[in-house]
């Protein structure tokens, strides 16, 4: 028997299951979306991973060709570390009326006329609470909380929150909407979790990178097998844009650097490591997991296989649906 979840977010979104799949700079392509979406979650083509809007208009042409399932654009505004006319980015989203647009980094507000009158749904990522509250003053449809353990950008010192308290307080100070779970997962336990405790889904990205359709090097999925959940290291806490990073060699150069007492916040000293290009190299080309600076979350350490898309999510909701029937068991009534 086929079950499937229903909240508020597959209702919204019209997907079968309530698992996203976030963006993911040099991964988000049409193979890594589609794969997704046809697993029944939400897949999410990476807008700035795609050089110009065009571009990205015909990665979105070329998904549609790969699934008829809904899936999204991940918008990530940084102006001041990624020049991009981020106007011109988000007249393609609405153009093309993707299902919904996950929008990091900055604020939304500029956009959702835009992207509501292109009946696109409006997802925040929000890597604090603070980003959340300022996010639903926008109108977005839903907010995503981003604990400490999962792959985050944009922390600032004393935001290292575990998505444990993030997302209940989250739940409690914003209850008027969808908040999806994003810290750190890739298993049907967390997906149970986060639903009773009132989310409507999770997130996830490491776990997809160890999928068989993720576009990029077999050796790097074999890294992610191999590695546990201390295989992970912060870096930029220093620039007040704390970036949780897979453990190597680069990672411990950059915060050789950011540590050194003589360090003055000079962010050219540490660029040539974290080159994006470098990172897409790595990813597409050498394969090699020590030779850049790249994004994993603590969910690295519950990586034990590198099934498809379809298997995994399959096996996280069918876990999930068990995990909330084992749970509801400990209610009993009582015969007072």
């Amino acid at each position: 028997r086929n079950t499937t979840m229903e909240t508020a977010l597959t209702k919204l979104l019209g997907i079968e299951h309530p698992i996203i799949c976030g963006g993911m700079q040099y991964v988000g392509y049409a193979e890594m979306a589609s794969a997704v979406s046809n697993a029944g979650g939400l897949g999410i083509i990476t807008g700035l991973t795609q050089p110009t809007p065009e571009a990205l208009r015909a990665e979105i042409k070329r998904c549609r060709s790969m699934t008829s399932k809904p899936f999204g654009v991940n918008l990530t505004i940084l102006p001041a570390l990624i020049p991009a006319d981020y106007d011109a980015y988000a007249q393609v989203v609405a153009d093309e009326k993707v299902t919904m647009v996950e929008v990091a980094g900055g604020s939304p507000k500029k956009y959702m006329k835009l992207f509501h009158d292109a009946g696109v749904k409006v997802l925040h990522k929000s890597a604090t609470l603070r980003h959340a509250l300022k996010a639903r003053k926008c109108g977005v449809d839903l907010i995503e909380i981003v604990g400490y353990e999962a792959s985050i950008a944009g922390g600032q010192p004393g935001d290292e929150i575990g998505l444990w308290v993030a997302l209940t307080k989250a739940l409690e100070v914003i209850p008027d909407i969808p908040i999806v779970a994003s810290g750190a997962s890739g298993t049907g336990r967390q997906l149970a979790a986060a639903l009773a405790m009132g989310a409507v889904g999770i997130t996830m990205a490491t776990r997809f990178l160890a999928t068989k359709e993720a576009p990029i090097k077999d050796s790097i999925k074999q890294r992610l097998l191999e590695a546990d959940e201390r295989s992970t290291t912060v870096v930029f806490s220093t620039l007040h844009n704390a970036t949780r990073v897979f453990k190597n060699q680069i990672a411990d150069e950059i915060r050789d650097i950011e540590f050194d007492p003589e360090f003055d916040g000079d962010f050219a000293k540490i660029a040539p490591l974290a080159s994006g290009k470098r990172t897409k190299k790595m990813l597409r080309e050498t394969g090699d997991a020590e030779d850049a600076m790249w994004s994993c979350g603590q969910s690295v350490g519950l990586i034990h296989d590198i099934p498809t898309c379809k298997e995994l999510v399959g096996r996280i909701v069918s876990d999930a649906e068990q995990r909330l029937k084992a749970a509801s068991k400990v209610l009993i009534t009582s015969k007072l």
